[in-house]
């Protein structure tokens, strides 16, 4: 079933897309039918920058057991890195 809720959140990164790289200001995160991969349902996630358009888009369609994945291995690889290094205000080597 499609919760038909999306969570979105403000940004600051970058993406590869189609036309090449662009700057990453909004993301969104739903579940719902996957256009592409081949499940049921997935966990949906979208990188924008919606000032430049429709091209301004990565997207990814994950399991939930994938998506899980990828939450611990976000959380890990951020605490075993300095604090402060992937930092947009960190200090640069």
């Amino acid at each position: 079933m499609c919760t038909y809720q999306t969570q979105r959140v403000e940004l600051d990164g970058a993406a590869k897309g189609a036309a090449g790289w662009f700057t990453v200001t909004a993301g969104a995160v739903y579940v719902d039918h996957p256009f592409h991969a081949c499940h049921e349902h997935t966990v949906n996630i979208d990188f924008t920058n919606p000032s430049e358009g429709p091209s301004a888009r990565t997207a990814v369609e994950l399991t939930e057991e994938s998506a899980l994945a990828l939450i611990e291995a976000i959380q890990q690889a951020l605490a075993a890195a300095p604090p402060g290094l992937a930092s947009a205000t960190g200090t640069s080597a």
